[in-house]
């Protein structure tokens, strides 16, 4: 009898496609960014700034390496986050504008349980930058209306953010036509909810905000599963949300709806229940951090506006951005080798 349970969990574990993150527990590699701004006209002063990881309790980073022919290059951390950021510049006279960064990352999967059964005191004034709405996340009017609507008669953050974190599965859908990772734009995801990780992971977060759910955008590279492969497309955001007396949760809704998707899933499926259960809380070894924050003004400040996210590479020729989605203009690709 043990021994058949044994092989039916496994057969689960198999079938349910979790058996990577349940059987191996951290992921490794090297990470290498080549850009190549050369194509742009000469007489223009270019300046890129690269999302920068570092390691944390997840996360070792090390063996970074730069190389290029920049006339300037240094690790800074903007002032609101404190994210970091490699930046590089090039003169108006420079032929060539290329920069190789990489650097070598373990990963550990993240498997947050055991939640305490009673939240201590806490003070939101602690938590106000992660309750605060940004220019495409609001938290009043039709957000704080819906959001009320989720949590009614919710009386702790985890239950909160649980009601929330289920809705957004039950209520968003991935599009795949959505240009890279999504705007976030959480007014109008209410009125049409498709779209891809960003946009789904910023309704969660909204609609937490608004309860009093201290939350926050993490944006990362997925790392790859063959021993190499090309991932420069594959940037990814999923959620955290702030819970008293243990901290930090990760949540990835926009995981389960692209699971759905891909897998062709609905609501009711035995499959789509297990990945609900492991993006609450679960995270998968196969990514890693590489920033948080919306709004967010680099160091040394951009010419440009504030960045709506800092999931991507970005820069500026003669002061005015490139578009880091447009492969024509902004030259760079990303490589992952297993190690």
């Amino acid at each position: 009898m043990k021994r058949n349970l044994t092989i039916a969990f496994l057969t689960a574990l198999f079938t349910f496609g979790i058996w990577s993150s349940a059987m191996s527990k951290t992921r490794s590699g090297v990470i290498t960014m080549e850009v190549d701004l050369s194509a742009r006209a000469q007489g223009q002063t270019v300046r890129l700034w690269i999302p920068y990881p570092v390691s944390d309790e997840n996360q070792l980073i090390s063996d970074i390496q730069t190389s290029g022919d920049y006339s300037t290059i240094g690790v800074y951390t903007d002032r609101y986050y404190g994210t970091p950021i490699l930046y590089a510049g090039w003169s108006k006279d420079a032929k060539k504008r290329k920069l190789m960064f990489s650097f070598k990352v373990e990963r550990q999967e993240v498997r947050n349980r055991d939640f305490p059964a009673k939240e201590p005191a806490w003070n939101p004034a602690d938590y106000a930058k992660y309750l605060k709405p940004t220019s495409l996340g609001p938290t009043d009017g039709a957000v704080k209306k819906l959001s009320d609507s989720i949590t009614k008669g919710k009386n702790t953050v985890l239950q909160k953010a649980k009601a929330i974190y289920d809705w957004t599965c039950e209520n968003t859908y991935r599009d795949p036509k959505t240009v890279g990772c999504g705007l976030g734009d959480v007014d109008k995801l209410l009125e049409k909810p498709g779209g891809k990780c960003t946009d789904i992971s910023s309704v969660f977060i909204s609609l937490a905000r608004a309860a009093g759910v201290p939350a926050r955008e993490v944006f990362g590279l997925r790392l790859g599963k063959k021993p190499q492969q090309d991932v420069t497309t594959w940037q990814h955001c999923w959620a955290e949300f702030f819970l008293p007396g243990y901290g930090w949760v990760s949540v990835d809704p926009a995981d389960v709806r692209k699971k759905m998707l891909i897998e062709k899933l609905d609501l009711k499926d035995a499959k789509t229940n297990a990945y609900r259960d492991y993006f609450w809380g679960g995270i998968d070894p196969y990514r890693f951090v590489i920033a948080h924050g919306r709004d967010v003004v680099l160091n040394p400040p951009q010419e440009g506006p504030p960045l709506n996210t800092f999931g991507y590479p970005y820069a500026e020729v003669g002061g005015l951005p490139l578009d880091f989605y447009d492969p024509a203009t902004f030259v760079y690709r990303i490589t992952y080798h297993e190690k």
